[in-house]
């Protein structure tokens, strides 16, 4: 049986909720990440994913500009950087330079790895969609690299910015 109830008191059975920390680099140069709750992959021929962003933030138009970007799952050692990606503007604030997180060149498009994330998915953008307040951008994976040493990864694990790695248990 299921009771009625708002749409915001339903919303917080969502968590846990996966992050990712999505990096594009601005006409200056400096790579501009931004930590992200809504993203999903969408399709597997050719492999695409894509996430949700808020129609006033300063990455919209970074990531427009730039035309590609870099989709990090982060590990649950970077908890730090993704909160402060997260609540801090890339319009005021050079936050890869202020986190002082360790980075590596992409190999295929122009942007940064987090050297420390459990994936990395280098993207070229294929679309946006205008959805209410947010836009959903899709990018085409076209470079995928992973962590050898298989950190966990982050979760968001409650209201509030509660975050968290996740066991998982194996079959």
């Amino acid at each position: 049986m299921q009771r009625a109830t708002s749409f915001n008191e339903a919303l917080l059975k969502k968590y846990p909720e996966q992050v990712v920390i999505v990096l594009a680099k601005e006409e200056s140069g400096r790579v501009n990440p931004v930590t992200i709750g809504w993203t999903m992959f969408t399709s597997h021929v050719p492999p695409m994913m894509a996430f949700s962003l808020g129609k006033q933030r300063y990455s919209i138009g970074v990531i427009r500009k730039a035309g590609e970007f870099v989709i990090a799952f982060p590990s649950e050692a970077q908890e730090k950087e993704t909160l402060l990606f997260g609540t801090k503007s890339g319009r005021n604030t050079d936050k890869l330079a202020e986190s002082g997180i360790a980075t590596c060149p992409a190999t295929v498009v122009d942007c940064l790895l987090l050297t420390d994330a459990v994936a990395n998915f280098e993207c070229r953008l294929a679309g946006e969609f205008k959805t209410g307040d947010h836009v959903i951008f899709a990018g085409e994976v076209v470079a995928a690299h992973v962590n050898p040493d298989s950190p966990g990864r982050l979760y968001t694990v409650g209201k509030g910015y509660i975050m968290s790695g996740i066991s998982i248990k194996k079959a």
